[in-house]
């Protein structure tokens, strides 16, 4: 007899077939009077307990009542000469005792089956639940970590596009500084193209030329790093959205697992929806294991921050670019207008000094040709003198004999011409020194003249047209791009 709670043998798992020897039940039929079944037996009854019809022996008349029903053929007990032949005693005790030990043995058997599947049950009853509970856990696990990764990539996410709106911005103001500094250049140019209309030694390299052509240089200077900044941040632009992109993609996948996740480890065996899915257990459709999926969720983090770590480095290096450009465009400017402030001042005073040189010229010329006027005044008056003294000398001339005499009067008569030659002769002399110093004079003042048109040219070339633009320069908030 087998211990209860050992494993079975396959005898009680698989039960035979019912021995020969096994006596059907007992009919309930109602039966005749003298203990016999009022109708034959079927002929389905052929079981070993049964006589033989070979072993039973048959009457002539048996055999020839071949054909006829079995109820015909079957003699009635009345009219029977002997009696079949019949199961001893013995026989009949056996087979009660062999089919009740039978019973026994089905019945043992049944018990142990009933017990021991009844404690497989609970086994595997158990054994599925651990199995479902550590699923569940390791599905909790699942969604923890994705949430986990969700956050991390959500606050990626925005600090990148945080980034890239203060990159946009950075990029937007660079871009206004850009525009900003045409003006000014095109300014410095037209300057030095208003310069070159100075007339004459006006024309010169002076330290304003030398300003506007450093201020030129400068302001090409700034907008060529500007540019190459404006390309970069172009370029690094793109790297974000990409970066970004990535992220983003990233995060919509973990979203789509975490809301299926977090579906399964929400099911229990209550929940509807739940059905068969006949071999999806042999479906492997994964194409990552939990070190490559976090390395790609921490790679596009890393690389989302390499991105923006570079973008933040350049907004910084325009931010610099932008004062540094904005501080050297200003300062020059300064220079510029200081070296016009000076060259101005410079020009007006020598204008100035040229008015009064010119007006001192002019009331010189104006003295000079009232003394040229009194010169030939003298110069006539001295000629009656002269015709005096000579027509007395002349008429002298006409004495008679001795009379012709050397006298006092003869010689001062000589004299006095020879003093009035003399004294014209001096104011000749000195008429041709003021003509010529008129002349002089004249030209000083044409000189001066022209001088002080060409100084009035490149005052109002410097003061009006040039400083006149120059007030136009933008300011260091329009130069820092933002207006």
């Amino acid at each position: 007899m087998e211990l209860l709670g050992s494993p079975l043998p396959t005898l009680y798992t698989h039960p035979g077939s019912t021995p020969a020897t096994f006596l059907p039940p007992i009919s309930t039929a109602p039966s005749s009077k003298k203990g016999f079944p009022s109708s034959p037996l079927p002929q389905s009854f052929s079981h070993s307990w049964m006589p033989r019809a070979s072993n039973l022996t048959m009457g002539p008349s048996c055999k020839s009542s071949q054909g006829l029903t079995p109820s015909e053929a079957l003699p009635s007990i009345s009219s029977r000469a002997a009696p079949f032949t019949r199961y001893t005693p013995g026989d009949w005790h056996r087979s009660n005792l062999t089919n009740s030990k039978q019973s026994e043995t089905s019945r043992r058997n049944a018990e142990l089956l009933t017990a021991d599947t009844s404690r497989l049950i609970q086994d595997k009853y158990q054994e599925t639940r651990k199995t479902q509970v550590k699923t569940t856990k390791k599905l909790g696990e699942r969604v923890s970590d994705i949430k986990f990764w969700k956050s991390q990539l959500r606050q990626e996410l925005d600090k990148m596009i945080v980034e890239n709106n203060a990159l946009t911005d950075v990029t937007k103001r660079l871009e206004r500084a850009l525009a900003k500094t045409e003006a000014p250049l095109q300014v410095t140019q037209e300057c030095l193209l208003h310069r070159e209309k100075r007339m004459g030694i006006d024309l010169v390299c002076d330290d304003v030329e030398k300003q506007l052509l450093v201020e030129a240089d400068v302001i090409r200077s700034c907008r060529e790093r500007m540019r190459q900044y404006l390309d970069q941040a172009e370029a690094r632009l793109a790297s974000n959205r990409m970066a970004q992109h990535e992220v983003e993609r990233d995060l919509a996948n973990k979203q789509v697992a975490h809301r299926i996740d977090d579906l399964c480890h929400q099911l229990r065996n209550t929940s509807n929806g739940i059905s068969y899915y006949q071999g999806v257990e042999r479906v492997d459709a994964t194409i990552s294991v939990p070190e490559s999926w976090a390395k790609f969720t921490d790679k596009n983090i890393l690389r989302s921050q390499s991105e923006r770590a570079a973008s933040a480095q350049l907004r910084d290096n325009i931010e610099n670019l932008l004062v540094v450009t904005a501080n050297e465009m200003r300062r020059q400017f300064s220079c510029v207008n200081v070296a016009f402030t000076h060259r101005i001042a410079e020009t007006a005073e020598a204008k100035r000094r040229i008015q009064d040189h010119l007006g001192k010229t002019l009331q010189e010329i104006f003295q000079l040709k009232r003394t040229i006027e009194a010169i030939r005044k003298a110069i006539r008056e001295k000629g009656r003198p002269l015709k005096v003294a000579q027509t007395r000398l002349d008429k002298r001339t006409r004495r008679p004999n001795m009379e012709l005499c050397r006298d006092t009067a003869q010689l001062r008569l000589v004299s006095e011409v020879c003093e009035i030659e003399e004294t014209l002769q001096s104011l000749q002399q000195r008429l041709g020194d003021a003509e010529d110093t008129l002349q002089r004079l004249v030209h000083a003042k044409s000189v001066l003249e022209h001088d002080l048109a060409v100084k009035a040219n490149s005052l109002f070339i410097d003061q009006e047209k040039c400083m006149g633009m120059r007030k136009a320069f933008p300011s260091t908030v329009r130069l820092l791009g933002y207006v």
